[in-house]
């Protein structure tokens, strides 16, 4: 998969590391990939509710260790 922006958010809690990707993916073009790297437990829930209330695609999470591992794509 082509990253286009990874962001990390490591040691951030809600609702920082949203707020950092939002702004990120508002500084992307349109199908541009954004990969965020968050330890906040309840990232997993809030990426998955953040896209859907944007209409960005959240193409998958994964975790890896202590690390939630977000990747959308712009809308």
């Amino acid at each position: 998969m082509n990253i286009d922006v990874e962001l990390d958010t490591r040691g951030l809690n809600c609702p920082l590391p949203i707020l950092k990707a939002k702004k990120a993916l508002s500084a992307m073009t349109s199908g541009q990939v954004l990969k965020v790297v968050s330890t906040d437990t309840g990232s997993t829930r809030d990426f998955a509710a953040f896209a859907k209330q944007t209409g960005h695609e959240l193409l998958s999470q994964a975790t890896e260790g202590s690390d939630f591992i977000h990747i959308l794509k712009r809308r």
